[in-house]
């Protein structure tokens, strides 16, 4: 069973029974408490993202390739939203693979993805992005852009307005973003996954609710 949770911002948990992924956990950025990494595979798309903690299973912060339980993890350089396309790369997109089913982790990046990038995703089932836009994070436009690019079975959107968070810049809302894709939206508390054969046969927002 996988489960994937919501916590603000670019904060997500991705859990088995054997090993917890805490995905961008300093959420006190943004006004809420960070997240325990203790004994959890920290996983940040940008430095800032990150919380020391040696308590922490093991952290991945840069790309390269990493097996932690049952995770297989490999990250791939990235340039950030609020950055120019000759600055220095210092986000970092994932692919994660979690037994049979497929997850990226896109961040907050630029709009557009080359060729190296995509062919670094692959083919997933599950594509977590931020929407809000702003300037700061991908905007409904281009999450849809990039969504239908990947086109896996379920789109979990992030990092969008909320009355009880403090972002850096105003975030569009989510119905922003289930508006242009203009897909079905499953919601839920907790998502749950027994497996990539219990995924939607069609591409699916699943919006999750921040706990």
């Amino acid at each position: 069973m996988l489960e994937i949770e919501y916590k603000g911002g670019n904060g997500v948990i991705i859990a088995t029974k054997q090993t917890t992924a805490v995905v961008d956990p300093k959420l006190s950025l943004i006004g809420l408490k960070d997240l325990d990494v203790k004994n959890s595979v920290e996983i940040t798309t940008e430095p800032r993202f990150k919380i020391e903690n040696e308590n922490a299973r093991l952290v991945i912060e840069s790309p390269g390739d990493y097996e932690v339980g049952d995770f297989s993890v490999s990250g791939t350089s990235a340039t950030r939203h609020i950055d120019a396309e000759g600055d220095e790369k210092i986000a970092t997109i994932y692919r994660i693979e979690v037994n049979d089913v497929r997850i990226a982790l896109l961040g907050n990046i630029a709009a557009k993805l080359t060729d190296e990038q995509l062919e670094a995703i692959g083919v997933v089932d599950i594509v977590i992005l931020p929407i809000g836009g702003g300037g700061y994070t991908l905007d409904a436009t281009n999450a849809v852009v990039l969504a239908r690019q990947i086109d896996p079975k379920v789109v979990i959107p992030v990092h969008y307005a909320d009355t009880d968070i403090t972002y850096e810049v105003p975030q569009d809302s989510l119905d922003s973003f289930t508006k242009e894709l203009g897909v079905e939206v499953e919601k839920v508390v907790k998502y749950k996954l027994k497996s990539a054969a219990a995924l939607p046969s069609a591409l699916t927002i699943v919006e999750i609710a921040r706990s």
